[in-house]
């Protein structure tokens, strides 16, 4: 479906996903002359603040998350003027006639992005409606969590799909905008060289890491509502396992490729009590800096995990027996995101008689914060040989658990119990 939009409606426009995500990547777009200039963005939440207090905390954001290299005064200038706000309580149906009529003309097409708590979905949608702003002309993003459980879930898509039709909806993940995701792919599909390897017969595990630094960071009543299970588990890593697993699609065509996904999902081995550690951080350091416990952070005591350690198998041909090793935490050492294929070792090591020690192959793909490939293999370091082989691993390709540790010990049990060490 092709449709242009001439206006754009940002829910919940003052929390940390806008300010993080949302605007700096609206103005790298228009930075980079690839949105048109008539677009108007709109933005709301409950926040009071009139449309120049709007652009003096979208300023403040793109002066805080944008690289250095990104900020220009000009550009800055001429885009905060796209900018207007209108102050909307989701829970009250009064509130979207004002929203509407600050809005205006929208026959050129108007695109919604909603990220609200799940309780809000259906009232947003129905003031939305009402209000007349679900027209033929209109799509609707919708990101994550769509609901607490399936139940709640499947009553948030109801509510939606009573409005907006499948063809106007688009629900979001925002990891698998990453270009070296989008590029996982092209490397598995592209490439003679995996494909053949792709499987149980030559890849011994697979880790996906996804760690973080910081602590709540301003979403606390998010975040110890939701939980790590919830936060990233359930979609950004499940994602990133079935694009990793998933069988070759038929074509690139988004249907097709959800497809092949969702067989993944169904194949998922169900977790036993024994395949999974949470965990919650404790007062610790990070970058050297040290940090209050989870309970501090919250300003009151919770069982919410910040920490999740999964061991997962996917039953069908490709994986049988292939352990996936699954880690996401706050106040971690390091930011990053990662995928990592560990292949099997050589049957024999034709070089252990000369002192030739061998390491297994690995294929590390790195989503954030640098984006690479990079496969590691073995070479002989130049030399003489007379008193053995000297072989090292060279890269291919370009490039309650204490703040500042790499979770719980249970986590490194988790992996240890069959002999695999998490990629540090």
């Amino acid at each position: 479906m092709s449709m242009h939009s001439s206006t754009l409606l940002l829910f919940g426009a003052t929390g940390d996903l806008s300010r993080r995500m949302l605007l700096p990547s609206l103005y790298a777009l228009h930075a980079d002359g690839l949105i048109n200039p008539d677009l108007r963005i709109f933005g709301t939440a409950r926040s009071t603040l009139t449309d120049d207090g709007f652009r003096d905390m979208a300023r403040a954001a793109l002066c805080e998350f944008l690289p250095d290299d990104r900020k220009a005064e000009g550009l800055i200038d001429a885009f905060l003027q796209r900018l207007c706000y209108v102050a909307l309580d989701a829970s009250d149906p009064q509130g979207f006639a004002a929203l509407a009529d600050k809005i205006g003309d929208i026959s050129g097409g108007l695109s919604i992005f909603l990220s609200t708590a799940p309780s809000l979905f259906e009232p947003t949608i129905k003031g939305l409606h009402n209000a007349g702003l679900s027209g033929e002309n209109v799509r609707i993003g919708l990101e994550k969590p769509l609901g607490n459980d399936l139940a709640s879930s499947q009553h948030i898509n109801d509510a939606v799909n009573a409005v907006f039709p499948e063809t106007r909806t688009f629900r979001i993940d925002h990891y698998l905008g990453k270009e070296t995701v989008q590029n996982l792919m092209a490397l598995r599909f592209a490439n003679m060289l995996f494909e053949p390897l792709w499987n149980a017969n030559a890849i011994e595990h697979v880790q996906i890491t996804v760690s973080e630094t910081v602590g709540l960071e301003g979403r606390a009543g998010f975040y110890d509502d939701t939980g790590a299970l919830r936060d990233m588990v359930q979609n950004h890593m499940l994602q990133l396992l079935a694009l990793t697993a998933m069988e070759p699609p038929a074509s690139l065509d988004a249907t097709a490729i959800r497809d092949e996904k969702v067989k993944v999902l169904r194949a998922l081995r169900p977790v036993v009590e024994g395949d999974v550690v949470t965990g919650q951080y404790n007062d610790g350091a990070v970058n050297g800096e040290a940090v209050k416990g989870y309970d501090a952070d919250l300003g009151k005591p919770s069982d919410t995990e910040t920490f999740v350690a999964i061991k997962a198998y996917v039953d069908n041909w490709r994986w049988q027996g292939v352990p996936f090793f699954l880690r996401t935490g706050k106040r971690l050492p390091e930011r990053r995101s990662e995928i990592v294929i560990q292949f099997k070792p050589v049957p024999h090591n034709v070089f252990k008689d000369r002192g030739g020690r061998l390491e297994a192959n690995t294929l590390v793909i790195r989503l954030q914060p640098e984006e690479y490939v990079r496969l590691l293999v073995m070479a002989k370091e130049p030399g003489l040989d007379r008193g053995g082989v000297t072989l090292r691993e060279v890269p291919l390709k370009p490039k309650g658990y204490g703040a500042g540790s790499w979770g719980p010990n249970a986590a490194i049990a988790l992996t240890e119990r069959d002999g695999v060490s998490w990629h540090e």
